[in-house]
Formats: C-alpha cells, sequence, structure tokens
C-alpha cells in the first residue's frame, strides 16, 4: 500500500492511497436497496429536504441570508385506511412530525417558518404522490424552537469564514456497479411515466433490494396495486404476471440471470388480505412508518459493501452542515475524479471537518482502485487538481445546495 499525502491551500489536507482491495463489482456477493418516491422513508426524507429549500427560499427573500435552522429530524408517522377490491378510504391521515431548530423571529419580527413548512410539505405531495391529497390524507405538525446561541453565532455576519456546525464526515465513490445500476434502474422504470401510463393501477411505493450471487441476482420487488382500479383477486395476480412479464422484458439484456420476486407476501385464496392493496400508492396510508436517514444515501441507493456515514443529508442546512455539504460533494468528487480517469476500477473520496473549522477546508481522504499497470504518481496530480477545483468552488456549490439542484435521497 502506498501513500501521499501533500498539504492544500490553507488548512487544508489531502491524502491519496493506494487501496489495494477487490473492486465491489468483481466480488462474489453483493447487496444494494433502493427505496422509491412512495416509500415512507423516501418521502420523509423529501419532505424535510423539500421544508429546507422553502426556508432558504423564504429567509433570503426576508433576511437576505439564510440563519440558523436544521430540518432533519422528523417522521411521518402511518395513518390508517380501509380497503377492499374496487374500494378504499383513508380513515386516518398521516402525520408528517418535525422537530428540530429553526430561527423564529429576527429583531421582534416573527417569521412565517410554519406557514413554509407546510406549503412545502403540500406542493411536493401534490407533485410527487398523485394518490394522496395534500393537507388531507396527509398533514404536517411542526415542534420547532430556536438553536442554542453557539450555534447561531454561526451564522451571522461578520464572522469570516463560514464555521462547521457539527464534527462530522462523509464518503462518497464511483462508479456504480452494475448491480448498483440495475437497482436504481429497475425503480426509476416502475415509477417512469411511461410504465405508470400502462400500470396506472400501481402505487409510488417501490423498493427493491437486489441479492448478487455471482452472475446471479435475486432481485425483490414491492409494489402496492390500487384496489380501487382492481376488482377481483383473480385480477390482482393477473396485473401482477403482466407486470413481472414488462419487467422481464425490460431488462432482458443486464449482464446477470435475475430471480425476479413480486410482493412476496401474497398469498391466494385469502381474498384482499393476501393482496398487496393501497389507496394511496403508499405503505405509509397503514402499514409502515417513515424517518429522516433511514433511507437511500445522496446516491439514491443503499450499497452494503460501500463506505458510508452516519448523516441524514436531508433538511440539514446547506450553509454551515457539513454533514449534508460534504454528503453530496463527497459523491460528487468521486464521480469527478473518475470521469477525469476512468480506468481508475474505484474511486472512494472522505470528507471531514470538526465544529468550528471553515467549511472550505475539509480534511481530504481519497482512496483509489488501480488498475494493473498504473501507479498512484500517474494520477495523484489528477486527484489534487480536481480536489482544489471544487473545494475552491464551494460558495457556489453551497448556492446550488441552497436551490435544492442536487438530490439527497
Amino acid at each position: 500500500m502506498h501513500v501521499a499525502s501533500s498539504d492544500l491551500k490553507d488548512r487544508r489536507t489531502l491524502v491519496v492511497e493506494d487501496l489495494r482491495t477487490t473492486p465491489v463489482a468483481q466480488r462474489r456477493i453483493e447487496l444494494v436497496e433502493r427505496k422509491g418516491i412512495g416509500h415512507p422513508d423516501t418521502i420523509c426524507d423529501s419532505l424535510v429536504e423539500a421544508i429546507s429549500v422553502g426556508l432558504n427560499a423564504m429567509y433570503l427573500k426576508r433576511l437576505g441570508a439564510i440563519p440558523h435552522y436544521n430540518i432533519d429530524k422528523a417522521m411521518l408517522v402511518a395513518g390508517q385506511c380501509a380497503k377492499g377490491f374496487g374500494w378504499g378510504e383513508v380513515t386516518r391521515p398521516m402525520e408528517l412530525i418535525v422537530g428540530d431548530r429553526a430561527t423564529l423571529t429576527v429583531d421582534g419580527r416573527s417569521l412565517p417558518v410554519e406557514e413554509t413548512a407546510r406549503a412545502a410539505v403540500d406542493a411536493w405531495v401534490g407533485a410527487h404522490l398523485p394518490h394522496v391529497r395534500p393537507g388531507k390524507d396527509l398533514v404536517t405538525r411542526t415542534v420547532l424552537a430556536a438553536g442554542s446561541e453557539e450555534l447561531r453565532r454561526i451564522f451571522k455576519e461578520g464572522q469570516g469564514a463560514i464555521a462547521s456546525n457539527d464534527t462530522a464526515g462523509a464518503s462518497g465513490y464511483a462508479p456504480l456497479s452494475p448491480t448498483e445500476e440495475l437497482v436504481l434502474a429497475v425503480e426509476g422504470f416502475l415509477n417512469s411515466s411511461e410504465f405508470k401510463a400502462r400500470f396506472p393501477d400501481t402505487g409510488q411505493d417501490v423498493k427493491v433490494l437486489a441479492v448478487r450471487d455471482g452472475e446471479v441476482v435475486a432481485l425483490t420487488v414491492a409494489m402496492p396495486f390500487l384496489c380501487r382500479d382492481i376488482a377481483s383477486e383473480r385480477e390482482y395476480f393477473g396485473r401482477k404476471a403482466e407486470v413481472l412479464e414488462a419487467l422481464g422484458a425490460r431488462f432482458a439484456g443486464v449482464p446477470f440471470r435475475i430471480d425476479w420476486r413480486l410482493n412476496c407476501l401474497d398469498h391466494g385464496g385469502l381474498g384482499a388480505e393476501g393482496a398487496y392493496l393501497s389507496v394511496t400508492g403508499t405503505s405509509a396510508e397503514d402499514a409502515d412508518s417513515g424517518q429522516v436517514g433511514r433511507g437511500n444515501r445522496v446516491n439514491g441507493i443503499i450499497a452494503f459493501e460501500r463506505p458510508t456515514g452516519g448523516e441524514a443529508a436531508p433538511g440539514k442546512n446547506p450553509v454551515a452542515h457539513v454533514g449534508k455539504i460534504y454528503s453530496v460533494l463527497s459523491h460528487r468528487l468521486a464521480r469527478l475524479i473518475h470521469a477525469r480517469c476512468p480506468a481508475l476500477l474505484e474511486v472512494y473520496v472522505h470528507l471531514s471537518a470538526r465544529i468550528g473549522d471553515p467549511v472550505d477546508a475539509p480534511w481530504t481522504g481519497v482512496q483509489i482502485v488501480l488498475p494493473p499497470g498504473m501507479g498512484i504518481a500517474d494520477v495523484e496530480w489528477m486527484i489534487r487538481g480536481v480536489v482544489e477545483a471544487e473545494v475552491a468552488r464551494m460558495p457556489q456549490f453551497r448556492e446550488e445546495l441552497i436551490r435544492g439542484e442536487h438530490p439527497v435521497c
């Protein structure tokens, strides 16, 4: 193992390491999961991020700057419903409970934090969950309070470089393995407009888990069918067979032998109780609650063989919370490094800062899996150039996060 390190400008440090390991795609086993847009955990992540982007816009309009807040502590509490073949109704709404810290007043002026949060939730639900009535099937409860003076001080003008408001780290990687790409593609297909036009009786709560053993992938999908559109048990199992046929046709060219499974709890002869039916298209209507941070990483998947951290990026403040900034940036850096040198088998980027450190001076570790015949000296200069360029544009990157231009789940 060879390690090369160099000091970057100011207080930044870069360490480059030759990681001598078998690339994930070449290992015998691999597990990858994705929770689709209608999964309770993904809904929860998406809603707090929508609130964050809404607060950013509101604060900039009212104050000209973004003060202290974090909206990354939230739970989506499952509702209740009654349903059967051909009918269904929500009997108790789902509830998003947001409890964290925000700047509620400035110079004695109240700011419309709660109104902004509710509007952001309703807008996101209306845009992404077509069978959920905003404000009726899903309601919002905010339990927010002002943050500590020590953390609020970070955001005050005249403090110089923006300081991290937490001690945290994050890891990103590139490229995606074929299994990771497959999982993303399957969920993307099942929630695509093309698929929903052909199968309008399916919901958005799509969960995909791939377990690869060599060239064989056991691929399990969970996806509800809309109860009002399915008249009988016979029709349900018929439509289920058609979905499996569509999946097999769409992914016939992948370099794996796929064992497809859909809605594994189904049991014929039990009527509606033996079928995965939904009123709203999400299991949050009566089965599963959701929580921030339990879902996909910022690149959209949960990859069991990859490094990760304990930070949940959605809802965190994009100005000073390195748990969010570095989570997105680490994956971006890994992709950019691999794009500059596609011969690299794998790239891993790790970023870290202590609370109070400048956000734009991260400790940076880059681990690379080299192909035969390539040495670390052949690419170290390139890696350093990519990292320096991206860290130098940190202010612009934060602006992009403020506007919600980078996915976080």
